[in-house]
């Protein structure tokens, strides 16, 4: 223990007199730093980026259906036919984070899976996995997404930014690579009208039970060519909202309306019969408003039943009258089916079909084989579609899936079209 004498603390009482100038100065610098601490640690800036991806394999095939190529004395002039093919695709999305109240997501994928149509003359045989970039890798999503307040989420991007992936999803069984195997039993196919890719959007959280979604999106936002054929307010364009409602803890309901504009006389869905690519007999510029709803109902953890149903109308710029379809679905989905993370599927619907055309005569491609009257399909396709998703791991999926089309393309002179598929999931 070591003392202190007296002679110790004059010697300190002294230096404390004439060091207090400098004494003061250091404390004050040290409060100085540490309020910049705390407001460095209030207001960090942290980026955080995470890697998500998943891969699909598949085998694919149907059978070789007589088609009525043109309708009109009902007697089938070809044969349909895909042949049997293994096909992949992958998907990597970089979700980076600059606040913590914001997502930015770069997404790159490749595939070799195309559609069917142009070997089964008819859109109805599509697979929901389908990405056919030649297995050259293209961005899929480039879009940045924040809270502009703690109820209201902003998206913009040139790249991902649509209806689909705007609009909060209602059915538990969309997913490419872990819900249903058709297109058609994706989700209502309005949504997909105007193959919109870049764009604004928002999710206001009104309520507890009540949100609102709008999107305004365009299908070549980047194009620097002709105005009419493509940029951010040119070609082909899409706005839309949607009202989602749970009015119980147990029930989604998602109410839909789109408005799109066509230069060319496509109207971009991708779902539905070969008219439908262009619903007029001479292409012309037209606009579409689509009216739709979707609902699901959890019954239990075990059975969700649902359903949603479309209306679409067009009118041409050029022309008085206008074309109008109507689609619906209904299905059920039985999560945990034989054991937990496995989920099956049952669907059975009518997928886009026109049902009036009043234009002048000459130019209704219902009936384009008799002069082009006025009227809509006489028949009616209907889709039944079964899988089952077999949940091997966190990580893999494997689902086989099987979709019949009676009366493919609307017309009862086409034999069933049967369409298997196996697919393989791969998450990471």
């Amino acid at each position: 223990m070591v003392l202190v004498d007296n002679e110790d603390l004059i010697l300190l009482q002294r230096l404390q007199g004439e060091f207090k100038a400098e004494l003061q100065q250091l404390q004050q610098r040290v409060e100085v730093v540490e309020k910049q601490t705390s407001e460095l640690q209030g207001n960090r800036f942290s980026t955080t980026t995470r890697l998500f991806g998943q891969a699909i394999f598949s085998v694919q095939g149907t059978n070789s259906p007589d088609v009525d190529l043109f309708p009109r004395d009902g007697v089938p002039e070809r044969q349909g036919k895909t042949n049997l093919t293994f096909t992949s695709s992958a998907q990597l999305t970089l979700a980076t984070s600059f606040t913590g109240r914001d997502l930015l997501l770069t997404g790159l994928s490749a595939g070799n899976l195309g559609s069917n149509a142009s070997l089964l003359s008819t859109n109805m045989g599509r697979l929901g996995f389908e990405s056919n970039t030649d297995n050259n890798l293209v961005v899929s999503d480039l879009s940045y997404r924040f809270l502009a307040s703690d109820n209201l989420g902003i998206v913009v991007g040139t790249a991902g930014v649509n209806p689909i992936n705007t609009f909060r999803g209602i059915s538990p069984l969309e997913g490419s690579s872990d819900g249903a195997v058709s297109l058609f039993g994706q989700r209502n196919p309005i949504l997909s009208i105007g193959n919109g890719s870049g764009g604004i959007g928002f999710d206001w959280q009104i309520s507890d039970r009540i949100s609102l979604q709008g999107v305004y999106s365009a299908e070549i936002p980047n194009f620097a060519g002709d105005t009419k054929q493509g940029g951010l307010f040119g070609g082909r364009y899409t706005a839309g909202a949607q009202l989602s409602l749970a009015p119980t803890n147990n029930i989604d309901v998602g109410v839909h309306y789109l408005y799109s504009h066509s230069p060319d006389g496509l109207l971009g869905g991708g779902i539905g019969d070969s008219q439908l690519i262009s619903p007029f007999a001479d292409p012309t510029a037209f606009d579409t408003h689509a009216i739709g709803a979707t609902v699901a109902w959890r019954i239990n953890p075990n059975l969700h039943l649902g359903g949603w149903g479309g209306f679409t109308s067009s009118k041409p710029s050029n022309l008085s009258g206008s074309v109008e379809t109507t689609n619906w679905m209904v299905f059920a989905a039985f999560p945990n089916l034989l054991r937990p993370g496995n989920l099956g599927g049952v669907l059975v619907g009518q997928p886009p079909k026109i049902t009036s055309s009043t234009l002048p005569d000459g130019f209704n491609f219902p009936n384009f084989s008799d002069g082009g009257t006025a009227g809509g399909r006489s028949d009616t396709s209907i889709h039944v579609e079964v899988f089952y998703r077999a949940q091997l791991s966190d990580n893999i999926a494997l689902t086989p899936g099987l979709f019949v089309i009676f009366n493919p393309d609307h017309n009862a002179a086409n034999d069933p079209l049967i369409v298997g598929t196996l697919r393989a999931s791969f998450r990471f």
